[in-house]
């Protein structure tokens, strides 16, 4: 019973492989999801940091005084 036909050999080998390439294929889209995940959350990081500084910009610029406009020189012709 210890040996096994060559067919079974055979089907053992042929399902090792199999399982293994299938296993690399799974590991390889996992480390591609977690790369995904991480840009999208760096990015929604970056995209909140932006708003962020947006918002600050655009109330400073509302407390600012206003600058007086300097005359226009005349073009002489």
């Amino acid at each position: 019973m210890a040996e096994h036909s060559k067919q079974r050999t055979e089907a053992d080998n042929n399902f090792l492989k199999i399982q293994t390439q299938s296993l690399a294929r799974n590991r390889i889209i996992s480390e591609a999801d977690n790369i995904a995940q991480a840009r999208d959350a760096k990015t929604a990081r970056l995209r909140e940091l932006r708003l962020q500084k947006e918002a600050l910009d655009r109330a400073a610029l509302a407390l600012a005084p206003a600058k007086p406009k300097a005359p226009r020189k005349t073009a002489r012709a």
